[in-house]
């Protein structure tokens, strides 16, 4: 999940934000509906397990261009989160379980926010104004909602749906990355667990990944698994399905190489965890955990 800033807070208002050049987001932009928002990569739906990639991809509909930024801002985590559709197309493939994957930049607005959530469209990310975000009004903010926002998690909704439909409730994985350093400060981690209350994949994923010896793990770290409205928790939590969400460090997956190597240890632990009788009855049912979002004071970095 790459780093966002409104200004000095992930959840800060950016109306008052100055920007002296001109918008270059296209007047009467008509939503390009040529192809969907999402990519999907068919898999078994009787095995239990979605996968969940809402940062996928760096590219814009017909019509937005860049919103104005340069090509080397587009390479950076503000727009994508790096190398994670690479894990998540391999891990699909690996355990032949369904995946489905946000194609366009979080930039144009994000899947992973509730359309309430004031970074559900950024106008600042990590010190760059996107300029055609910057005087975006209500109207086009309902348009981006209802054209590429709604479509992903309504197929997410479908598919959940196809999944059960077989007689086994499926558990929600979703691939993020993050980056190595922040603010100058290297981040110790290769990978951490989000998670919100529902301990049931998270916590034996958690246990599985601190075993591997070559790697240092991380718990709700960099950021906090506790967003209300985020993907899981509108997908996993509100339905009482079992979910996890994990990050891996940018610069170990910026290669394919790199890639490959975290799909095939993901596939391996995931393997063995549903190797396990008790932790698929555990995953094989709904159940409800609420989250502590629903009773907290104030917003959580994320």
């Amino acid at each position: 999940m790459a780093d966002n800033l409104i200004a000095e807070n992930a959840h800060g208002n950016s109306d008052g934000i100055e920007n002296s050049n001109k918008s270059s987001e296209p007047e009467g932009v008509v939503a390009d509906l040529s192809r969907p928002s999402y990519q999907e990569i068919p898999g078994l739906l009787d095995k239990g397990l979605l996968l969940i990639c809402d940062h996928a991809g760096n590219s814009f509909p017909d019509g937005y261009e860049t919103l104005g930024l340069p090509d080397s801002q587009l390479s950076r985590h503000i727009a994508y989160d790096i190398g994670a559709a690479g894990v998540t197309r391999e891990l699909s493939r690996l355990l032949n379980v369904p995946a489905l994957l946000y194609q366009y930049s979080r930039l144009l607005i994000d899947p992973n926010r509730s359309i309430e959530d004031p970074t559900l469209v950024m106008r600042l990310s990590d010190g760059a104004i996107v300029p055609g975000n910057a005087k975006i009004n209500e109207d086009e903010i309902r348009k981006r909602i209802e054209s590429y926002y709604q479509p992903y998690h309504l197929r997410i909704e479908n598919l959940i749906e196809k999944m059960k439909a077989t007689g086994r409730v499926p558990a929600l994985f979703s691939i993020h990355s993050f980056t190595d350093n922040w603010k100058g400060k290297k981040r110790i981690w290769d990978s951490t667990i989000l998670w919100d209350r529902d301990p049931r994949f998270a916590r034996p994923l958690l246990a599985a990944l601190e075993k591997e010896q070559d790697i240092v793990v991380g718990e709700n770290v960099p950021y906090s698994g506790q967003l209300k409205g985020d993907c899981l928790y509108q997908h996993g939590t509100v339905n009482g399905l079992a979910h996890a969400l994990i990050e891996i460090r940018q610069d170990l997956i910026v290669t394919e190489e790199g890639q490959r190597t975290w799909a095939e240890r993901l596939a391996r632990i995931i393997s063995n965890l549903f190797a396990e009788k008790e932790f698929n009855r555990a995953l094989n049912e709904v159940k409800m955990f609420g989250s502590h979002t629903d009773h907290s004071v104030g917003s959580t970095e994320y």
